[in-house]
């Protein structure tokens, strides 16, 4: 729906996609307490505070990684940490851990660009991973493990049923459930769709890179965390995780309660001194992920909160 053009980098491989049906199986995971991060984008400071935070819940509680916990750590020693953090716990394949362990030809970074994204972007991204590639052919049993994680997870938190998507509702790299989209009456029908297909209550996703929270009607909710690893809003130079749970957060930035269910976008603090220092360190001036991002790691994207905080459904249209 949100790709027109076609090349590496814009065009979704065939084996991203999966039927909105397959979401409707029973729970593989039932827990009190959800964290969900997408889009660490090897950040390790941003890793480091996630799993502090995460420590201090009590109680039946589950850690996933949302996919693309890989990015801008071509150097072997952050590319192994994060390996050695993020397989611990339970995580989904992004676009980026696919295309290194399993590379589709003609797929670029695998990232489907819609039309709104220019295409020197999309070429740096294509760069960006086969530079990280060579990164990760080194470690060749975290490629095997990477090929073997799922594209997607349902798990139930207390008695609501929760789809953990990397993408959207069908396709690991879809844009359905991006901010762009759901700003429109037609990405509203879209998600409408997918819940009533499903029979979730939540959807949880971050492939897209920036944050929204969205209510509809009949107590149902999608929260797209944006980036862990990266500011998601302007000024505001933190990471985000979600948190789905039983309980309130003492930390949130912003959320919602449907029933007894809290869903939250929790900050992640990191030293951001040392992770500009480690960025340019792997990435300095002139190279394609500094072209692309050294920006919003510094001052971040050009997004407000209130941009991703939605708590009414617009009218949806088919």
């Amino acid at each position: 729906m949100a790709t027109m053009r076609d090349g590496p980098g814009r065009s979704c491989p065939g084996s991203y996609g999966y039927s909105p049906a397959t979401l409707a199986k029973a729970a593989e995971l039932r827990v009190d307490c959800l964290w969900i991060a997408g889009g660490l984008y090897g950040n390790t400071f941003a890793l480091e505070v996630l799993l502090e935070r995460y420590e201090r819940e009590r109680g039946g509680k589950a850690l996933v990684f949302n996919g693309d916990f890989h990015w801008f750590d071509i150097d072997p020693t952050d590319f192994e940490a994060v390996n050695d953090a993020v397989l611990s716990f339970h995580a989904t394949r992004g676009n980026v851990e696919t295309e290194l362990s399993n590379p589709t030809i003609g797929a670029g970074c695998g990232c489907a660009y819609p039309d709104w994204v220019d295409e020197d972007t999309v070429d740096r991204s294509n760069r960006i991973i086969e530079r990280l590639r060579r990164t990760a052919q080194d470690v060749p049993d975290a490629l095997r493990r990477f090929a073997a994680l799922p594209m997607h997870l349902r798990i139930d938190v207390g008695g609501s049923r929760i789809a953990i998507v990397h993408g959207d509702a069908s396709s690991l790299a879809g844009w359905g459930f991006s901010q762009e989209l759901l700003a429109k009456p037609a990405g509203i029908a879209a998600a409408l769709r997918a819940f009533e297909t499903t029979k979730v209550q939540v959807f949880a996703s971050s492939h897209t890179c920036l944050p929204v929270l969205q209510s509809f009607s009949g107590g149902r909710v999608l929260i797209n965390n944006g980036a862990a690893g990266m500011p998601n809003f302007r000024g505001d130079l933190f990471g985000l995780a979600t948190r789905i749970a039983l309980s309130p957060a003492d930390d949130s930035f912003y959320g919602v309660q449907i029933g007894d269910l809290y869903v939250d976008a929790i900050p992640l603090h990191y030293d951001l001194s040392t992770w500009e220092r480690r960025f340019l360190a792997q990435w300095p001036a002139g190279t394609d992920a500094h072209v692309s991002y050294y920006r919003r790691i510094v001052h971040g994207p050009a997004y407000m909160p209130s941009d991703a905080l939605r708590t009414r459904e617009q009218k949806a249209t088919v």
